[in-house]
């Protein structure tokens, strides 16, 4: 079927005129009759009978105007449809990050974004780094976010750098160590609250006294989750070796106390990662200007 035809024919029936719905479309007269008369050949059936000055559709063509009218209302849809996922409005944009941003930064990202678009659907992976970067390159997440220690990129990944973040030794502020200054060797002499081995915080610190020489902590709690570890340090009972994004508002409620360690000074890298040479969705554009403004 012609559908060009069809829609001349169908903007004929709305108008009840052909000389309306030519100035509509704005095409000649002649050229839309001559296609509804193309059209009748090609379905075999008339379409319309001459009605004075307009026109009067047959018992078929006002049920195929009806038809007509279902499937060019359907094609705006699908045009609207196609327009919000360009301009981003809709869609899903697929998450991956490790622990840090996952837990710390992601989600008031994703606050902030969804307030401007609150149609488009958010899933958030938390994974470890290779992992994360191997959802990104088998196009199971649109972006993943890192935040570690210094890394080798992946070569077909583009690696955009947010900031960095500090990593603390906190205890409870009952500690002896509370807002002082010590060397590395009298802090690794302190039973540590930590997560599983692993754990990019735990290797940093395992890795830190190998660099000095020094025997690894001595782990005597040990949690599968961050909060967990927290709550145990807050409670009097060992130190530990952590992100300031994790504890800052802690160390301000005055729940935990920083421990300066004499010539130590580590952080973390916070960084956005998508495919390299990929033009990125509007959706995904979006989300990672906010990220930006952090």
């Amino acid at each position: 079927m012609n559908i060009h035809a069809l829609r001349l024919f169908y903007y004929v029936a709305e108008t009840g005129s052909v000389t309306k719905a030519a100035a509509l479309l704005r095409i000649s007269q002649p050229a839309v009759t001559s296609q509804i008369k193309r059209l009748e050949k090609d379905l075999g059936l008339p379409l319309c009978s001459p009605s004075g000055r307009g026109i009067s559709l047959t018992p078929f063509g006002t049920e195929l105007a009806k038809q007509a009218g279902n499937l060019f209302t359907y094609e705006e849809r699908i045009e609207e449809f196609v327009e919000d996922y360009r301009q981003g409005r809709k869609g899903k944009l697929r998450i991956a990050a490790t622990y840090l941003p996952a837990n710390f930064l992601v989600p008031g990202w994703a606050a902030r974004f969804k307030a401007g678009q609150p149609e488009m659907e958010i899933e958030i992976t938390t994974t470890n780094s290779t992992q994360a970067f191997e959802q990104l390159q088998r196009h199971e997440a649109d972006v993943a976010f890192y935040g570690g220690g210094a890394k080798e990129k992946p070569e077909d990944v583009d690696w955009l750098e947010l900031f960095e973040d500090e990593l603390w030794f906190v205890v409870a502020p009952s500690h002896p160590f509370a807002n002082g200054t010590v060397s590395l060797p009298e802090m690794m002499q302190e039973p540590f609250v930590m997560r599983e081995e692993g754990s990019s915080t735990r290797e940093r610190l395992v890795s830190l006294c190998t660099t000095y020489g020094l025997k690894p902590p001595r782990v005597t709690l040990q949690f599968s989750g961050l909060g967990e570890v927290i709550r145990s340090v807050m409670a009097g009972y060992g130190a530990n070796f952590i992100s300031s994004l994790a504890v800052r508002d802690y160390v301000e409620w005055k729940q935990l106390c920083r421990v300066q360690v004499e010539g130590i000074q580590l952080s973390n890298h916070i960084a956005v990662c998508t495919r390299k040479n990929e033009t990125l969705s509007a959706g995904l554009q979006r989300f990672i200007d906010i990220c930006r403004q952090q």
